[in-house]
């Protein structure tokens, strides 16, 4: 169920799916040698002025770069290219090791193309958070849940980044390092860091350009005109469908402390075969996203509970009575198993 559709990794997830390395390990695990330069806790007034830049220039910005993914020893390595002219929003990512892979995005209008097997699945994504292919972006509300420091400056991809670092209030969250663009806010890499053993934090994953070009002159037909070629392809249509939580007989009967519902949505399988729907609910602190995904219970396929890491994604899987639900998020398993535990069914 997991790779039809889900948003997982709500800033980077696409690039933890592909394959090899294009720089060493040690280039992302070893941190950035910084500069003691405006070191200290930021006013309030200040860091939402950081965060708001940077949720700006991720939404607003034109650029196109290589992301390179690291985490558990694993590295991947991805084009993106973003343009926004006026209303109209541009995304394109290819995965440049393992699988070929790409998504195509323009508005809502979702393709995610596997060219070697020819199949793509074609989707009118609606705006919910966290469903975008390169949202670099933080909602400056990430600030009523984590206190944001300046660590000082260094240099990401050849440009000048502040280097901050979001601090969660409490254990249900990871701390997050981020290197901001100093002339954009354009988020340049960003590390998400486990709890600390003797002091220290360990990196579960980091992604990062390895180059970027900034401001770059908007090119659409780069991704329509991968878009509109779908000629010997195999199309899959998922089903989707807002809805909300009390409509399908849901509640979240115990809110998880800091995380608020983004939207939910009832979304057909076809892509795995299935003609049943699953819903969806995507829940946020700004920063990180958790989805619950709810399905009807299987025992041929749902065989036993569920607990899984892969770098920072955490996945939960169990049964609670006639459905199997599924939690995955950037979190720590007891977060998900808050949420698991929390929905309840209100009505057949």
């Amino acid at each position: 169920m997991l790779t039809r559709g889900l948003p997982g990794r709500m800033r980077w997830l696409w690039l933890a799916l592909f394959g090899s390395s294009l720089l060493p390990l040690g280039v992302w695990a070893q941190g950035a040698d910084t500069a003691p330069v405006g070191q200290g806790a930021l006013t309030p007034a200040d860091a939402r002025a950081w965060l708001t830049r940077i949720h700006a220039a991720a939404r607003a910005g034109n650029y196109q770069g290589t992301l390179v993914y690291s985490a558990g020893g694993m590295l991947s390595s991805s084009r993106v290219w973003h343009y926004v002219t006026g209303e109209q929003t541009y995304e394109r990512l290819e995965a440049l090791d393992g699988r070929q892979q790409r998504i195509v995005r323009h508005n809502t209008a979702v393709h995610t193309l596997w060219p070697q097997t020819k199949v793509a699945v074609v989707e009118r994504r609606e705006t919910l958070a966290a469903w975008s292919t390169t949202p670099q972006a933080v909602d400056p509300r990430a600030l009523e849940q984590y206190d944001l420091r300046r660590e000082g400056s260094t240099r990401v991809a050849g440009r000048d980044a502040a280097v901050l670092l979001l601090e969660p209030r409490d254990t249900l969250r990871y701390a997050q390092r981020l290197w901001a663009d100093q002339a954009t806010g354009l988020m340049l890499r960003a590390d998400v860091m486990g709890e600390a053993v003797s002091g220290v934090r360990p990196v579960l994953e980091s992604t990062a350009f390895s180059e970027v070009e900034v401001g770059v002159k908007p090119q659409p037909d780069l991704i329509l005109q991968v878009m509109n070629k779908l000629d010997g392809y195999r199309v899959l249509r998922p089903q989707q469908k807002r809805t909300s939580l009390d409509a399908e007989g849901w509640d979240l009967a115990r809110p998880v402390a800091g995380f608020r519902l983004a939207g939910s949505m009832r979304r057909g399988m076809e892509t795995a075969g299935d003609d049943e729907p699953v819903l969806q609910a995507v829940f946020t602190d700004g920063m990180t996203h958790v989805s619950v995904f709810v399905e009807p219970y299987k025992p041929q396929r749902h065989r036993a509970e569920v607990q899984a890491q892969q770098g920072a994604t955490t996945t939960v899987m169990v049964r609670r009575a006639e459905h199997w639900v599924t939690a995955v998020g950037d979190v720590p398993a007891a977060t998900l198993r808050l949420f698991t535990a929390a929905f309840e069914r209100r009505r057949p």
